[in-house]
């Protein structure tokens, strides 16, 4: 046997020797480092959930295009309509609890069962004689308040020569119904992701055209949802 021969079965068995002796005393130890390296890996990749702002979570089709058009259904065919609008800041991503935030809105009614343009007596009249709004908050605390109310005789908010009677101001008019052209929402919570708008509108309907005495009062809610950002 040559001399280089002999020395490559003594490196063979001794490196035979060294992994028999780990297989034997420290096998577990290999696995149980290696395990631990591969969940160090997969941790150090992991991404987090993005968070979801709280403001975004409060739905409002308002916030999204900058105004809403609301309806109710008074009877067939003689239906509300109430259109409000951001004001100040006309951005409603910039409406935060801070600062002042300013809308208008415009109250209206349609009988459409004559055209639009028919002369009033054809029409069912609807008159107007009180609107109530309230903004109730919500906050990340969990507490919820009153944090804006307005309250007005519509006749009170129009020119003088607008037609209204006892009744109230009359909505289904070529001149218009009533406008308020801005309300400003102050300083709220500073936790405030959202606030809620009731509006309850007090109005006398004609059950018959020009028939004074059909008469009949009804109190209109609307509810508009408005997303408050950090």
């Amino acid at each position: 046997m040559s001399t280089r021969t002999a020395l490559r079965r003594i490196v063979v068995v001794a490196v035979l020797a060294v992994f028999g002796s780990v297989s034997l005393s420290g096998c577990s130890e290999i696995v149980s480092a290696f395990n631990n390296l591969q969940n160090d890996s997969a941790a150090a990749v992991s991404t987090p959930t993005p968070s979801t702002s709280s403001s975004l979570v409060f739905n409002s089709q308002f916030t999204y295009d900058g105004s809403v058009s609301l309806t109710a259904d008074l009877a067939d065919d003689l239906v509300l309509h109430l259109d409000v609008w951001a004001d100040d800041p006309k951005q409603t991503q910039s409406w935060s609890p801070a600062t002042d935030k300013s809308f208008g809105f415009a109250v209206n009614v349609y009988d459409n069962r004559v055209d639009d343009k028919a002369v009033l007596t054809e029409k069912r009249r609807v008159y107007i004689s009180a609107i109530q709004i309230t903004g109730q908050t919500a906050q990340t605390s969990g507490v919820s308040q009153i944090a804006y109310q307005f309250s007005a005789d519509p006749r009170t908010l129009v020119p003088t020569d607008t037609l209204r009677s006892d009744y109230g101001l009359l909505l289904n008019h070529f001149q218009g119904g009533l406008l308020v052209s801005s309300q400003t929402i102050q300083e709220l919570p500073a936790d405030t992701y959202g606030i809620t708008l009731t509006f309850a509108m007090t109005v006398y309907v004609e059950g018959t055209a020009n028939t004074d005495t059909s008469f009949q009062q009804q109190v209109v809610y609307q509810y508009l949802p408005i997303a408050i950002f950090p």
